[in-house]
């Protein structure tokens, strides 16, 4: 079966001398794993980097089976945040994430599209509220609402943290997340409260339920907030 189409690079493992097995993120097909020939090859090394906005053809026997895959680079997304951790920090974390938690072959395109807005967005200095979002947008989109909209209370202080209860699980959440705004003061302790909150989230129905290992560079994202 062949087919193209633009994609994201989400990870990408050694397969052999010479190949990488890579797995991508494409609005039409969801993700997909192939193996680049040539992956370790200088030319192709280079861009094949976590986050880089590819272009895929796809050659493959029938959908059971993995398919092979030319790529170009479209964008090059990783190389402009070599010199910021934090920033390359999040950029693999959120690729982890996806690549963790995406069903093969099932089209997410919401998700899709909120990803590539946050990379636009990534210049901007309130970033990590962004990314923080995406992250609680990824969960609804993944079939799990927290509706923290019924905690909002009019005379609650938009930077506050107030402690509720989804489910069967107690959470601290910072005001801002409830009320979806902007905190009036971006500090390091309402950062690490709102990462907190989302990885407790993730991994009570997703990571846990399904006995899959949280990404550790979803950890190292936090620690720069300690």
């Amino acid at each position: 079966m062949n087919w193209e189409d633009e994609c994201y690079l989400l990870s990408k493992r050694k397969f052999r001398e010479n190949a990488n097995i890579i797995n991508i993120f494409t609005p039409n097909r969801g993700k997909v794993a192939g193996i680049v020939y040539g992956g370790n090859s200088r030319k192709i090394r280079n861009y094949l980097q976590v986050s880089n906005k590819l272009f895929v053809f796809n050659n493959s026997k029938n959908d059971n089976r993995i398919g092979y895959f030319k790529t170009e680079l479209i964008n090059p997304i990783s190389p402009n945040y070599f010199d910021d951790k934090k920033r390359t920090s999040a950029l693999i974390s959120l690729c982890s994430l996806l690549n963790s938690l995406l069903p093969e072959s099932q089209p997410y395109m919401n998700i899709y599209k909120s990803f590539e807005k946050f990379i636009k967005i990534l210049n901007l200095d309130n970033w990590i509220i962004l990314y923080i979002f995406f992250e609680i947008n990824l969960i609804k989109e993944l079939g799990y609402d927290t509706n923290l909209n019924m905690f909002n209370d009019s005379i609650d202080n938009i930077n506050d943290v107030k402690k509720i209860k989804i489910d069967e699980y107690n959470y601290e959440v910072p005001n801002f997340l409830i009320k979806q705004e902007m905190p009036n003061e971006i500090t390091k302790l309402l950062i690490k409260k709102s990462l907190l909150f989302t990885r407790s989230v993730l991994l009570n129905k997703f990571f846990i339920p399904n006995n899959l290992m949280f990404p550790k560079s979803r950890i190292i994202l936090e620690n720069y907030f300690n």
